[in-house]
């Protein structure tokens, strides 16, 4: 039995406690949007985040990305707590621990699918080597995609876009996976094929997943679904 690797596992990858997140402080006109939101994410977990426009997701998925800090509360990343870390240690941990999938792609047009998937390493190590481009390759192999490696982003469907874009976001192999409705431009089979890449990650990598989707029915096909209403969580 090892236990370290238990003791591993047995950490959430994610864990909120009492966030708050508030806006204009200080001032007359300020307003709190978050109102106290606790949520744990288990290694491996597939977890809608559902709720109307307005509700608060966009700003709970930018204090779990570290994107932007709480005003109160606890968030911590594989155990460790963000809160007082400065921004080149959040910037350092956000690059080795989280990948997003936005609605749009945000892919560099102009470059080839390979080396949009290789920029995230590029990032952290400043330099391509053959072990950037091998793992390029096989996440882009994973998408369906090693015909179109070498084509450039602005000649790739949408559908085929996003799929880049999936294969960017794992590109460190990151245990948290952030997805902003990443089907919400995508026709009905493209949406399908990007939601069953997603689920498959999850489940053979453990990639933990936070999936914010207005559609019903794939939040019903993750493991859990959770609400945002009016600034708090409704599980």
């Amino acid at each position: 039995m090892n236990t370290q690797t238990d003791q591993k596992n047995s950490v959430p990858v994610m864990e909120l406690s009492g966030i708050r997140k508030s806006f204009n402080v200080g001032t007359p006109i300020e307003n709190e949007v978050l109102h106290g939101i606790d949520l744990i994410l288990p290694q491996g977990e597939f977890c809608a985040v559902m709720g109307p426009s307005g509700s608060g997701k966009s700003t709970l998925l930018n204090i779990v990305g570290l994107l932007d800090r709480p005003t109160a509360g606890d968030l911590r990343i594989l155990g460790e707590s963000t809160i007082a870390l400065d921004d080149a240690a959040l910037t350092h941990l956000r690059g080795k621990t989280i990948g997003f999938v936005f609605q749009y792609h945000h892919l560099i047009s102009a470059f080839t699918a390979l080396e949009n998937v290789m920029m995230p390493m590029l990032g952290q190590r400043g330099f391509p080597d053959d072990a950037m481009r091998a793992r390029a390759e096989f996440l882009l192999e994973s998408v369906g995609l090693t015909r179109w490696k070498d084509q450039p982003a602005n000649r790739l469907s949408g559908g085929q876009q996003q799929r880049v874009a999936v294969a960017r976001a794992l590109a460190m192999d990151p245990p948290l996976l952030l997805a902003d409705e990443p089907t919400g431009n995508l026709d009905t089979q493209s949406a399908e094929s990007v939601f069953t890449m997603l689920r498959d990650v999850s489940r053979e990598h453990g990639t933990a997943i936070l999936f914010v989707t207005h559609n019903p029915e794939l939040a019903e096909r993750c493991d859990r679904t959770v609400r945002v209403v009016d600034g708090r969580l409704q599980c």
